[in-house]
């Protein structure tokens, strides 16, 4: 496996790239150009200047997360088109610097959702957390409301400037079904995978986070059956799932490690975390450890080792320790810490294949 870190650039991550060199194994960032609307075509001086800043540290920019897809393509509306032209050739600039892996999602409205950014666990730590009840309750138009009462109301996960749309969004997917947005993206790969093919960038969509339906909204890629069922709207290598062991590990009823065994030749990008959850449905995100949380990262990095994956890992969300002040779940300690948690395990079933005990 190739290990990077998620880096969202100079001036906006308490992060630096020198500390980022300094994690052990780490070859690359994980980057976007997160100034850039969803639906512009990426300014190529933009992407040459993140490459030179990487270059510096030797640090390879080989995979992007994200590059957004605009709500007109996922809504099917006739102006999809004008989105997903632009979406190619952004395409054909990142394959010029050496960019191999696209990691998107089709996630309507929002993209991750919590409850609390700072959530406290038993030792002190903080952590991301999700109140399922609470998310549940809220009525998408009592939602707008408070909203235009409240400006300064927010959600985590939620992008203030799609919230200034709020209400037109609402109303717009008032009528979208499963089926409508499993059609809408189906139209959206048939026209993005050939030019990736092309290009030789794999596309790696991210499963829905968390997975199952917020708000009335449909969302779709939330269980293995599903990923199926993507994997085969268009049956290409180039056609890929960004597995993420904590979004799909929120639903006790995903078992990681199987997944990752189907579908490993599809992988091209991997996040690993844990989440504990609870019988009511909340879930915190925790350290990577095993014991810690509901997902057995132990289990899913043997899955990945016994396949013989070469993609890239980057360890996902981390908590809040040491008194570091960062962006909300991406610090440097914890995930560098998970780093070395899942190195560990990486190295010891090495040995042990070697050794003949696996």
């Amino acid at each position: 496996m190739k290990m990077v870190f998620r880096w969202f650039g100079e001036g906006n991550d308490s992060v630096s790239l020198n500390y980022i060199r300094q994690i052990p194994g780490v070859e690359g960032i994980v980057w976007a150009l997160h100034d850039i609307p969803a639906g512009e075509e990426w300014p190529m001086e933009k992407i040459l200047e993140v490459k030179k800043q990487a270059d510096v540290y030797g640090l390879n920019i080989n995979v992007v997360e994200s590059v957004n897809v605009h709500e007109d393509i996922k809504l099917g509306l006739p102006t999809r088109d004008y989105y997903i032209e632009n979406y190619k050739r952004t395409i054909e600039k990142l394959a010029q610097v050496g960019v191999k892996v696209i990691c998107y999602n089709f996630m309507p409205v929002f993209d991750w959702v919590r409850t609390d950014l700072y959530k406290v666990l038993k030792d002190g730590s903080t952590a991301l957390f999700y109140e399922h009840e609470k998310v549940m309750n809220i009525n998408p138009l009592e939602l707008v409301k408070m909203i235009a009462d409240n400006p300064k109301f927010t959600m985590p996960g939620w992008e203030p400037e799609r919230l200034k749309e709020l209400t037109n969004l609402f109303e717009a997917y008032q009528n979208v079904t499963e089926e409508d947005l499993w059609e809408n993206l189906k139209y959206f790969l048939e026209n993005i995978i050939p030019v990736a093919e092309v290009n030789g960038i794999k596309m790696a969509i991210h499963p829905d986070d968390p997975p199952w339906s917020i708000f009335g909204l449909p969302r779709i890629i939330t269980s293995r059956e599903n990923i199926r069922r993507f994997l085969n709207l268009v049956d290409s290598q180039y056609n890929g799932i960004t597995l993420c062991s904590g979004s799909l590990g929120a639903n006790p009823k995903n078992n990681v490690p199987e997944i990752i065994r189907e579908f490993a030749d599809r992988i091209p990008f991997a996040h690993i975390r844990n989440v504990k959850v609870y019988e009511n449905g909340d879930f915190i995100e925790t350290s990577h450890r095993t014991c810690d949380g509901s997902v057995d990262i132990f289990e899913v990095v043997k899955a990945y080792y016994e396949c013989g994956f070469t993609g890239y890992v980057r360890p996902d969300h981390g908590r809040h320790i040491w008194d570091e002040q960062c962006r909300p779940g991406y610090g440097l300690y914890d995930r560098a810490l998970g780093i070395m948690y899942l190195w560990g395990i990486w190295d010891s079933l090495e040995r042990m294949s070697k050794e003949g005990r696996l």
